[in-house]
């Protein structure tokens, strides 16, 4: 039986040439970036095309790339680096109450350590409200760290306009968890306003354990890890080249199609969103209905999301109820919660997250097994 996967916002597939490049780097070119030897050489410019790729994919120039073990470290170093490097200009910091737990988590570190912390809220939709930024910041903010596209609904929050407000009422920083945004939707020019950017390179087809973050030239934040003074001193330890090559390669082929993926997707989840709402009663769309391309995520009323899910497990279609990296906490999204969601709603929530690769046939049969499964547990629950 053929295998759909829609939890392409947990982690995805690696794609075959990306593979091939992790493949050569580990055997073939596989020296030490800092050697000096000929094979030390070729390393560093294997990582140097790399950092050059991601780069061109953000508008940025490749010193401003550094690369991390995945978006949690990006998220972590630049939250606290931020936070530490500018502790004496004040210790107010600024959030969302939607964000990633890599981002939430660190900010309730901080909070722990004396930094007070504004949590933005958001509506029924996800979005923020700039009018609430505004009027949070203070001449003691220096930092603010909003998400690009959110994981669990697919909200894309207005960034460009939050970088307005923060750029014209405040000397914060501004960092942006674009894990889930980068090489799936066109991001703002050249990172106008943004001061700091993190990355995934398993969100893009790439391999896991490799991430990185965007430092905006003259931005001055304290490194994390100290060591060998790799990545010119702001992020020790010896390079992951196998993966530095398979997220380069990952990153390049993405930027190359965002164009013609972007519309598949589009279509797919059109297609998706459309059957499931008109041939499944009491059913309700989380999020806006012009969201992120590759992310759906609906409540099935009167069911339990963790019983749909293993029921199209069965099938051979794989989803989630949410965030991989909270799936084993217990209790409902803080995400849905946030969005004034009630409880049944949060229970019966689904995420199904998209890639260019699926067929229209796949969504078809996607709707019709879900048709089935839900008018099943829903009978089993009236029990």
């Amino acid at each position: 039986m053929k295998e759909i996967y829609l939890d392409n916002s947990a982690t995805t597939k690696v794609l075959e040439e990306v593979a091939r490049a992790v493949f050569d780097t580990m055997t073939l070119h596989f020296g030490n970036p800092s050697s000096l030897h000929r094979k030390g050489i070729e390393a560093e410019k294997i990582m140097q095309e790399a950092r050059e790729n991601i780069a061109k994919a953000l508008g940025a120039s490749p010193k401003e790339i550094y690369f991390t073990s995945g978006g949690t470290e990006s998220n972590n170093w630049a939250v606290k680096g931020a936070a530490y490097a500018r502790r004496r200009k004040g210790n107010h910091l600024i959030t969302t109450a939607i964000e990633h737990p890599s981002v939430l988590e660190t900010f309730a570190a901080l909070e722990r350590e004396g930094f007070s912390v504004t949590y933005l809220q958001v509506d029924r939709e996800g979005f923020i409200d700039l009018n609430q930024l505004k009027e949070a910041l203070t001449p003691e903010t220096i930092l603010v760290s909003i998400m690009y596209v959110n994981n669990e609904v697919g909200t894309i929050e207005p960034i460009q306009g939050a970088a307005q407000i923060i750029k014209a009422s405040s000397n914060a920083l501004f960092h942006v968890d674009a894990v889930q945004a980068f090489a799936k939707i066109p991001l703002v020019s050249k990172l106008e306003g943004i001061d700091l950017l993190s990355l995934s390179g398993h969100k893009i087809y790439g391999p896991k354990g490799i991430g990185a973050l965007f430092v905006r030239d003259k931005v001055s934040i304290a490194p994390l890890l100290h060591g060998g003074g790799q990545e010119t001193g702001q992020r020790s330890g010896t390079e992951n080249l196998p993966g530095i090559a398979g997220f380069g390669k990952a990153a390049k082929i993405c930027i190359d199609n965002l164009e013609k993926w972007h519309s598949q997707m589009v279509q797919l989840k059109e297609r998706l969103m459309k059957g499931i709402l008109d041939n499944i009663p009491d059913t309700v769309l989380n999020g806006p209905v012009s969201g992120a391309p590759h992310i759906l995520n609906i409540s099935f009323l009167g069911t339990r999301g963790e019983i749909l899910l293993h029921a199209l497990e069965s099938k051979n279609i794989y989803v989630s109820t949410g965030s991989a990296c909270s799936s084993h906490k217990s209790g409902n999204s803080h995400v849905l919660k946030a969005m004034g969601k009630s409880e049944e709603e949060q229970d019966g929530a689904i995420r199904f997250s998209l890639s260019p690769f699926l067929s229209m046939e796949d969504i078809d049969y996607t709707i019709e097994v879900l048709a089935d499964e839900v008018r099943e547990i829903r009978k089993l629950m009236r029990r």
